[in-house]
C-alpha cells in the first residue's frame, strides 16, 4: 500500500482502525488494537504497544508475529480473536462461524477460503505463545507454517468477499465502492 493502512479513511471514519474498532465493539465485549506506536491514533481505544520487540532480533518489526507476542504478554486470557485492520468486511456471520467451530483442544481456529488460509482472522489459544516467541526470536513470520504444524481447526468459507484485504491501492478503491 506504501502507507499505513490503519490510517486510511474508511466508512465515514477518519481511519480504518477507528472503523474496525467501532464495528467490532458491537460484536466483542473487549476490543484491543495491537500496534507498534499508539501515538498515531487520536481516538479513544484500548491499545497495546508491541514496542518491546526492538529487543529481539526481528528485522520485520511490523510482522504480525510481534503483535501476537505482545497480545499474549498483555492479555491474561486463554484465547483471543485476531482480525487484521485491513479486512473490513469480515462481519458478525464469519466471526460467529469461527467462534462456534473453536474447541479447547485446538491451538487455533482460523478462516480458510479457496484462496487459502486467512491467518489474521481467527482465534488463537495461549498454547501457541511459546511458538510465537520462538518465531519472533528466529525472525520467522510464516503464520501459515505455524498453523499447519499446530492443532488448527480450519473453517471453510465459500464466499471470499468478506476476506478482501486492502493490500494495494486498487483494492482500497474497490473497497470504498463496496461500503
Amino acid at each position: 500500500m506504501k502507507q499505513d493502512k490503519a490510517l486510511l479513511s474508511f466508512g465515514g471514519f477518519d481511519t480504518l482502525a477507528e472503523f474496525q474498532l467501532s464495528r467490532l465493539q458491537k460484536i466483542f465485549k473487549n476490543v484491543y488494537i495491537s500496534c507498534k506506536d499508539k501515538s498515531r491514533f487520536d481516538f479513544e481505544a484500548q491499545i497495546g504497544e508491541d514496542s518491546f520487540i526492538e529487543d529481539v532480533k526481528s528485522s520485520q518489526t511490523f510482522a504480525p508475529t510481534a503483535g501476537f507476542v505482545a497480545i499474549f504478554a498483555t492479555l491474561k486470557t486463554d484465547s483471543f480473536f485476531a482480525l487484521s485492520v485491513d479486512a473490513p468486511f469480515v462481519g458478525f456471520k464469519e466471526i460467529k462461524t469461527i467462534v462456534d467451530a473453536d474447541t479447547p483442544h485446538a491451538d487455533a481456529t482460523v478462516a480458510k477460503t479457496a484462496f487459502g488460509i486467512q491467518p489474521m482472522c481467527g482465534i488463537y489459544h495461549r498454547s501457541l505463545e511459546s511458538k510465537f516467541i520462538k518465531m519472533l526470536q528466529e525472525d520467522n513470520h510464516k503464520l501459515g507454517y505455524l498453523l499447519k504444524s499446530s492443532k488448527t481447526t480450519f473453517v471453510e468459507f465459500e464466499d471470499e468477499r468478506a476476506f478482501l484485504n486492502l493490500n494495494y491501492p486498487y483494492e482500497y478503491k474497490e473497497a470504498l465502492k463496496l461500503i
